[in-house]
């Protein structure tokens, strides 16, 4: 099982994660997207595309950019669809 923590709280968990280029990516109905919040960032792939991000809101601390996602990645990435990924001091293992 992999889980992803943040301010001493999971973000998510699942057994089911995608891993590429060593980071894991979470199915959508593992994560507790009541810690998300939308953020307007996003950021280019050359392989798989545009990413869109989220800010992580915490027992009141604000991890801004730490979740990314495509929406609508490309035809390599398609596995990945919808799917969530974190950085910026999550702790993913």
């Amino acid at each position: 099982m992999t889980s992803a923590t943040w301010n001493g709280v999971k973000i998510a968990e699942s057994d089911e994660t995608v891993v590429i280029e060593g980071n894991h990516y979470f199915p959508p109905g593992s994560v507790k997207k009541d810690f998300f919040r939308r953020s307007s960032t996003t950021s280019r792939c050359p392989w798989k595309g545009v990413a869109s991000y989220y800010s992580l809101e915490v027992e009141g601390k604000t991890n801004k950019d730490a979740v990314w996602y495509y929406a609508d990645p490309s035809t390599a990435a398609a596995n990945i669809k919808g799917y969530f990924a974190f950085w910026k001091g999550v702790d993913v293992g």
